[in-house]
């Protein structure tokens, strides 16, 4: 062993059951995925720190240990992340000698290595984000946790997929040393993870390579001091002092995934008259008119996308099927948040839920109460604009790790263009805020995180659970 140290009646207009609460007839779920001194694991420059009086407030997902940062695509410690990486570069076949559900904590976490590991791609650890020589500096081909089917999960438990993976090199060879899924490797350009180097001058170079290949266009001088993605740090002794402009491509880009958007507000009446007393089936069938109003949205914003003509209807089919609850909670937490958490936060204080409800609410469902209420702090603190909005919503939803997708490669590259503007944009607008660009993208794993388990709280108890994270919202941002 390794040493670490149903629903309730009453649905309302437009299918009722839509959004936030369950996917729509015509899209299905998302494959179903969990998304919590020690020796120290190599720090690879291809992961995402943050700095230790805010990673103290955020927690590993595999082991409830404090996190660093984030680490192959979700926010965990640096046991769990060397744990992770040492599974993978090994090929490592764990076995459980109790009902594979064993507890994960700090103390326990090393008990059985098989449950560990489980919960590692139950959480959405990207495998594929690690260099296969296993050395510092992983590939970072996803932003946040990847979804995988439960038999996928299987095959790398029981050692299959590694036998796969090994019949096909061995067959089609490997003479550049990539795996499987490296598509960056397939025409001769490494993603921006697998080109962190000891010398800093080549990878700023690569980094200029990279950002003109995205982009479309050649990198000005004073771009040359921008430091690698992945080993962002707002105190780099590369970053000029003087004053920088924002690319004109990006602004343009950025213009137009604005203008795809409908900011205008929520025409769902949220209006009660005072005194009544709102019951449980009718805050819910408020709230599946809200969700279907904030579904219709994305599906206009998909058709106004500026690169909607470089993907095929399936896959955009795809994309909305897997990613519809994040697009959905991202908005309500940024650009409809005055909304949510003031007219609607007004409806939920008219619902008294009854003891039975009380009693019977999930750990899950408190779960995901305390995830919300954090995020929702998190977003109030960074005050997010619309244009990074934007970003944010394009970036989580061009997930290149989306099964059944037929245009990954393209996919992964509008990711990484959208991914090059929003740094260029955060650079350029909040130059006081050297972390605000890290600080944004960690709140996308928590928002798939989220959204993931809410679809596995019972609907009876969501209009429980929205009163509690509103109300607890609205009054802490009242004191302040």
């Amino acid at each position: 062993m390794e040493r670490d140290e149903r629903p309730p009646s009453g649905g309302g207009g437009g299918g009722g059951s839509a959004g936030l609460l369950e996917p729509p007839a015509a899209l299905p779920p998302p494959p179903r995925n969990g998304f919590c001194q020690d020796e120290l694991a190599e720090l690879d420059p291809g992961t995402i720190s943050v700095p230790d009086d805010r990673a103290e407030q955020r927690t590993c997902l595999i082991c409830g240990d404090r996190a660093t940062g984030l680490h192959y695509g979700i926010i965990s410690c640096e046991g769990c992340k060397g744990f992770f990486k040492r599974s993978i570069c090994n090929k490592r076949v764990y076995r459980c000698s109790r009902d594979k559900n064993c507890v994960m904590s700090r103390k326990q976490r090393n008990r059985c290595q098989y449950c560990r590991l489980l919960k590692c791609l139950q959480m959405g650890m990207n495998r594929k984000a690690i260099r296969e020589d296993g050395m510092p500096g992983g590939r970072n081909k996803s932003i946040g946790p990847v979804q995988i089917s439960e038999e996928e999960i299987e095959r790398i438990m029981s050692g299959q997929e590694f036998e796969e993976e090994a019949n096909h090199w061995s067959n089609h060879g490997d003479s550049d040393h990539s795996s499987p899924g490296n598509r960056a490797s397939e025409s001769n350009q490494p993603s921006p993870g697998s080109t962190l180097s000891s010398s800093r001058s080549v990878e700023l170079n690569g980094f200029m390579a990279f950002r003109e290949q995205y982009m479309g266009m050649s990198v000005p001088p004073h771009y040359q001091y921008i430091p690698h993605l992945f080993s962002y740090s707002g105190h780099s002794p590369l970053l000029p002092p003087q004053a920088r402009s924002l690319d004109p491509q990006s602004y343009s880009l950025i213009h137009q995934l604005v203008s795809a958007e409908d900011l205008e507000p929520l025409g769902t009446p949220m209006l009660i008259e005072d005194g009544y007393a709102v019951t449980q089936a009718e805050l819910f069938a408020l709230l599946c008119r809200l969700a279907d109003e904030l579904l219709f949205r994305q599906i206009a914003w998909i058709k106004k996308l500026p690169f909607f003509c470089e993907l095929s209807i399936k896959d955009y089919t795809c994309l909305l099927s897997s990613t519809w609850q994040e697009l959905i909670l991202l908005s309500s937490l940024t650009v409809y948040s005055k909304q949510i958490f003031g007219e609607l936060a007004d409806v939920t204080a008219k619902y008294s839920p009854s003891d039975e409800e009380l009693h019977r609410f999930s750990d899950e469902g408190m779960e995901v109460i305390e995830r919300l209420i954090y995020l929702y702090h998190k977003f109030h603190q960074l005050k997010v604009s619309n244009e990074e909005y934007a970003c944010m919503k394009a970036i989580n939803f061009l997930n290149q790790d989306i099964r059944g997708l037929t245009s990954a490669s393209q996919l992964e590259q509008l990711n990484k263009r959208y991914w090059y503007i929003c740094q260029d944009f955060t650079e350029y607008k909040y130059t006081h805020q050297p972390n605000r660009f890290p600080d944004l993208m960690m709140c996308l794993p928590e928002i798939r995180y989220i959204a993931g388990k809410m679809v596995n709280v019972p609907l009876e108890q969501l209009p429980l659970l929205f009163k509690v994270v509103l109300h607890s919202c609205k009054t802490s941002v009242g004191k302040e």
